[in-house]
């Protein structure tokens, strides 16, 4: 991998951004506490003593001396302050009953938040009411254009004082106040946090969850398969020329390994449709026993403009056992089994990070593909959530420098860098990789099978599989070991070639029309009710509704 420098390219509109996040009462909680600490702030500043003035005695020598000294001449910043704000004499007399009233009216806003908030009804309604005899004293004299006299005022003074001084036996001074705040505040944030982890683990729940419309597709798939004869001559006579072309290594060779029959369909579907040379085009699935006979009953049953489809299942690769393959060995493991399945683990660990789907082996199966396809020298390794919007035949002539992939980097964002994935306080990833390095996505990948052989690329995985076993090198998915097995092997691709995000974020309109993969990664994946509306569109666009069997399946 060609190193780059380290650039901190963060948005400079992210504290916007996760300020808007906030909920609307933290946010005015906030606000609050500024308001009183700048409100108490001035009123100490306000009510400080003035230094006593020095009287200069009245000698000719010292008025000389006062016109001629220089620091006279300069303006105070009182009188910049006067001048600015365009304040009136009444406003700066010690003696204005309008300027008092003022001051404490807004005082008394503040006690009066303080005192809802410390359900004091009756203090509160006192200031209230109080507030607004004051407020009609000041709209009397401003409609008829005078002063506020002292006998107008003097009364509302009074009884505001009083209140005042009630508000300190209560304990309203500004740091009590302030102290409550700051506990509420800390109570919110802790209320937002624990709404944050119930929505995460919901979320988790419900992409983890099997659509009724696709278990029920995949049941009626499977009734086609064992009692139509016809479907299964389809892939057990096949012509020598298909046989071929499995081999082929002028076709364009894409391997796809899901359990998901709809998706998978809507990958091989967007990829023909957007080729040029659609029976150049040749898929390589490998799906579960569970899913294996209605793939092939719905592949069967459906043409791809002449692309060639091999269907195979995890399970007849009797080679990938636990004594070859580490995750298989670590899921014999008791403490993993806990970690991963009875959630008694670690209550620390987020719910996404013991997430079964990680050890599965259909998600780490794309570190075998040279062991899969023996004869092949190159493919794309495509995801199950993608759709296709381009031609990528290009990307079988791309030159990949004598690196093992080609794959987009992720590291606009400073989140997508190593540091963000493994744990760099362990000596063995601290002392082998830089914490800047940039990261890069699975999801389109082109893969130079020769080179990976001769890297040894899958002998690096095990190494870093068998090391992480006790889940202290990283916690999650296939990402974080394909990032330290290919550390240095991979060549950047142009970003259009792959577009993340649309199953989490908002992603700009302009990069999506120029991209040529769309990646739905993240929980909200376009098959399910969590999915993005906006974007679903993109994929709904290779789903054939009118198909008699999705027709049953997803009509209500």
């Amino acid at each position: 991998m060609r190193r780059r420098p380290f650039l901190d390219q963060r948005r400079p509109s992210s504290f916007k951004r996760r300020w808007q996040q906030r909920p609307w009462w933290f946010r005015l909680a906030v606000t609050l506490l500024l308001a009183l600490a700048c409100l108490f702030l001035l009123l100490a500043l306000r009510g400080s003593p003035d230094p006593d003035p020095v009287v200069l005695p009245s000698t000719d020598s010292s008025r000389s001396a006062a016109t001629t000294s220089p620091l006279l001449h300069q303006r105070s910043y009182l009188d910049g302050v006067t001048d600015a704000f365009n304040m009136t004499d009444e406003m700066l007399s010690a003696h204005s009953f309008s300027r008092q009233l003022m001051d404490q009216i807004s005082l008394a806003k503040t006690y009066l938040v303080v005192a809802k908030e410390a359900n004091n009804l009756q203090f509160a309604a006192e200031l209230s009411s109080q507030i607004r005899r004051a407020q009609s004293i000041l709209a009397h004299a401003a409609a008829h254009g005078g002063t506020v006299t002292e006998q107008d005022a003097e009364k509302v003074i009074r009884d505001m004082s009083v209140l005042f001084f009630q508000a300190q036996q209560f304990r309203y001074d500004s740091a009590v106040t302030i102290m409550k705040l700051k506990g509420q505040i800390q109570s919110l944030e802790e209320k937002s946090k624990a709404e944050a982890e119930k929505s995460t683990k919901y979320g988790q729940i419900a992409a983890e969850e099997l659509p009724k419309g696709l278990y029920c597709l995949g049941v009626r798939l499977t009734m086609e398969w064992f009692k139509t004869t016809e479907l299964q001559r389809k892939f057990t006579e096949r012509s020598p020329a298909v046989q071929s072309n499995l081999r082929d290594n002028s076709l364009y060779h894409y391997c796809v390994f899901s359990d998901n029959i709809l998706a998978v369909s809507v990958v091989v579907n967007s990829t023909t449709l957007n080729s040029m040379r659609p029976e150049k085009i040749v898929f390589h699935l490998v799906t579960d026993e569970v899913n294996y006979a209605p793939m092939r009953a719905w592949f069967a049953l459906n043409d791809y403009r002449g692309a060639t489809v091999e269907i195979q299942k995890v399970e007849d690769f009797t080679w990938l056992n636990s004594s070859y393959v580490p995750v298989l060995k670590q899921l014999q493991d008791a403490a993993t089994q806990n970690y991963y399945f009875s959630g008694s683990g670690n209550r620390g660990t987020p719910v996404k990070f013991r997430n079964p789907k990680y050890l599965s082996m259909l998600n780490h199966l794309r570190f075998y593909i040279p062991e899969i396809y023996p004869e092949l020298r190159k493919v794309v390794f495509l995801d199950d959530d993608i759709v296709v919007q381009k031609d990528l035949s290009e990307l079988f002539t791309i030159n990949l420098n004598g690196n093992v992939m080609g794959a987009v980097e992720t590291c606009m964002e400073t989140f997508h860098r190593f540091h963000k994935y493994l744990n760099h306080s362990h000596p063995l990833i601290r002392a082998h990789f830089d914490p800047d390095a940039c990261g890069w996505a699975f999801g389109m990948n082109v893969l130079d099978l020769v080179m990976w052989r001769n890297k040894n690329v899958t002998g690096i995985y095990h190494y870093w599989q068998e090391r992480n076993a006790d889940h202290t090198l990283w916690k999650l998915g296939s990402l974080p070991p394909g990032l330290l097995a290919f550390y240095g092997l991979v060549e950047p691709l142009d970003p259009k070639w792959h577009v993340l995000g649309l199953g989490y974020t908002t992603v700009d309109p302009a990069t999506i029309k120029e991209g040529a993969v769309l990646h739905y990664n993240g929980n909200m994946k376009p098959w399910l009710k969590i999915g993005m509306e906006k974007y679903k569109g993109f994929w709904d666009n290779y789903v054939d509704y009118s198909h008699p069997l999705l027709q049953r399946c997803f009509t209500h």
